[in-house]
């Protein structure tokens, strides 16, 4: 088991093996400093980055879940699994790697984990490597691979499903993959924690034609949706129970910011309308409430009172997601005014404190965050600005001279003083570096996997390859919903065309939902975006729902004047649930009761079967 040691990750090595080597290089400057022929050397500067530190994980944590970088050791953090192994796959060595993790990875294991950590970083990673092993125009096919990738995802999907057992369908935060629920495992999770998880299990459901998996995720955004306040927004913490909010602090960083991420995600990747339409309401408010031009502070959901005029490192995401959504104007603001704290500090810490410009108490560190990297190849791919290859030349230097250490990069336990602490997540060799990676070989030439390949990519907030395959992104979804009519010979245009003007994103014209006098964006109607659906519909009329808590049904007396529209409540908000699906959270009990009995020696009983 130790000898495996891989070169090269999967989500780096693709880049590299698509990229174009060219020796030819243009003639004008890319950004201040910033040669053509600089730009390839940073290239090549942050693959060698990535190899110093995934070496380092190889020889001195392997098969443990992540690396210590000062004192070259590992530790288990998530499960003991080996997280980064699992996490990244690998290239040069992918059919060594895939072989290793189908005969020696299980999750039949007593170990209680984060639902999730577990499904953005472990079962995204085994269902990304699975498209790549499974399909020829990847170039990376194993002719032997028979889906031990999958069957691993889908036992750890179901491993998963009871933590949605909840009254209100928002899942529990943590879930052994064993035993199940414990008994005295808390009720409150948070509205990330709920909210993104539609990429992974959607995908799961596609591939194994099984329902259950999309059904219980897309129920818990439901559910959280369903307790918005009246200003359309929705808090940090709640209580999966009775669907009380406990911190009532809405924001676009900690806690909440995937949220935002995996609604229009969900809608460009699966094509499905209702991601679409919370994700426009979601971000109008957002954008209304919460942005006070170019920063973000957090406000109480319910009176938009200012709670926190801080700026958290979380939060450097949203410019990259208004790219795609095609809001590129704030997204610049922005993004020049997180990138001014980067500069200040040489890294972003947790938390900066907006009214007094300084980094706030308790929150000085930075663990290596890949964020704002994020955020500047999404605006440099969409605008080709050179002033963001500066900003990633200025990325890596600080990095390289404060974060690099013995055997990887270590955590920054305070900006000011650049004190390093002896860990590294696992979030660094697959996003952080890479983010910076793709940036400069987009100014080399856009000749690599996720520019030129076979397929449009989403990438998962954990940097995940999703591919939107026909099997996967159905341009047809909407109508499988109660109350939708679709016109066959009209289909809505492909959401992954790319755009070629800055109101577009890079998938294909959303828009913003903002109102016509906004003085954030054009308003881009719905309209005329998706077709195929009855235009004279309201969106509660086309699936059949309306997105009500038990707790506000006395405050919403208009929706009870919409005919048969079923209220949002518990799992009832479920839209009329697919006749022929062959699960049910009650016989993923029963096959978490086999799982019990068959680590107690017990004879198991017949597990549900497809």
């Amino acid at each position: 088991m130790q000898s495996l040691k891989p070169s090269v990750p999967i989500l780096l090595s693709l880049f590299l093996l698509f990229s174009a080597y060219s020796d030819i290089f243009l003639h004008k400057t890319l950004a201040d400093g910033v040669t053509p022929e600089e730009a390839k050397q940073l290239r090549d500067e942050v693959r060698e980055m990535f190899y110093h530190a995934f070496n380092g994980y190889m020889d001195h944590a392997f098969p443990l879940d992540e690396l210590r970088p000062h004192s070259c050791g590992g530790e288990d953090s998530l499960g003991g699994y080996a997280l980064t192994l699992l996490y990244l796959v690998i290239g040069t060595r992918f059919a060594t790697s895939v072989e290793w993790i189908g005969k020696n990875l299980q999750f039949d294991i007593n170990k209680t984990v984060s639902v999730f950590e577990t499904t953005i970083r472990v079962l995204g990673g085994l269902l990304s490597a699975h498209f790549i092993a499974s399909d020829y125009a990847t170039g990376m096919r194993i002719p032997t691979y028979d889906n031990q990738l999958l069957n691993l995802a889908e036992d750890l999907g179901r491993r998963l499903l009871p933590a949605f057992d909840t009254p209100s369908g928002i899942p529990f935060g943590s879930v052994n993959l064993m035993h199940g629920v414990d008994e005295h495992e808390s009720k409150i999770t948070s509205t990330a924690g709920g909210g993104t998880l539609t990429l992974e299990f959607g995908v799961l459901s596609r591939l194994t034609n099984n329902p259950i998996f999309e059904q219980v995720t897309k129920n818990a955004v439901r559910g959280l949706w369903a307790r918005r306040s009246k200003l359309n927004l929705v808090g940090a913490h709640i209580n999966v129970f009775t669907g009380e909010w406990t911190q009532k602090d809405a924001g676009i960083g900690t806690s909440i910011d995937s949220f935002y991420e995996y609604l229009l995600k969900a809608y460009l990747l699966f094509g499905d309308e209702e991601y679409l339409y919370l994700f426009q309401e979601a971000y109008a408010a957002a954008m209304h409430y919460l942005y006070n031009d170019p920063w973000y502070v957090e406000v109480n959901m319910d009176s938009a009172a200012v709670v926190w005029p801080l700026f958290n490192s979380l939060q450097a995401f949203w410019p990259g997601l208004q790219v795609l959504a095609g809001d590129i104007d704030p997204a610049i603001r922005t993004h020049t005014a997180f990138f001014s704290v980067w500069k200040r500090y040489g890294f972003t810490p947790e938390g900066f404190n907006l009214a007094t410009f300084n980094v706030q108490h308790g929150q000085r560190s930075y663990p290596l965050r890949p964020e704002l990297m994020e955020s500047t190849y999404w605006l440099y791919k969409a605008t080709r600005d050179p002033k963001y290859l500066d900003a990633g030349r200025d990325m890596v230097a600080s990095l390289q001279h404060s974060a690099r250490c013995p055997c990887g990069y270590c955590h920054i336990s305070d900006v000011e003083f650049h004190k390093q602490e002896d860990h590294m997540e696992s979030f660094f060799l697959a996003e952080t570096v890479k983010y910076l990676w793709l940036l400069f070989d987009l100014a080399v030439g856009p000749d690599n996997l996720v520019d030129n390949g076979p397929y449009k990519y989403i990438f998962s907030t954990e940097g995940h390859l999703l591919p939107a395959t026909p099997e996967i992104s159905l341009v047809q979804e909407h109508c499988s919903y109660f109350g939708a009519c679709c016109n066959t010979s009209n289909i809505r245009q492909d959401a992954s065309d790319v755009a070629t003007n800055p109101q577009d994103n890079l998938y294909g014209r959303v828009g913003t939902g903002f109102p016509s006098n906004s003085r954030f964006s054009d308003s881009t109607a719905i309209s005329g975006l998706i077709k195929g659906v009855c235009p004279g519909l309201t969106h509660g009329q086309k699936f059949g729902i309306t997105y009500v808590s038990p707790s506000h049904r006395a405050h919403e007396d208009d929706s009870r004047n919409q005919g048969d529209l079923t209220t949002a409540e518990s799992h009832s908000m479920m839209v009329v649930p697919k006749q022929n699906s062959d699960y049910s959270l009650s016989e993923t009990k029963n096959y978490h009761e086999n799982l019990v009995k068959s680590s107690e020696g017990e004879p198991a009983t017949d597990a549900p079967q497809k």
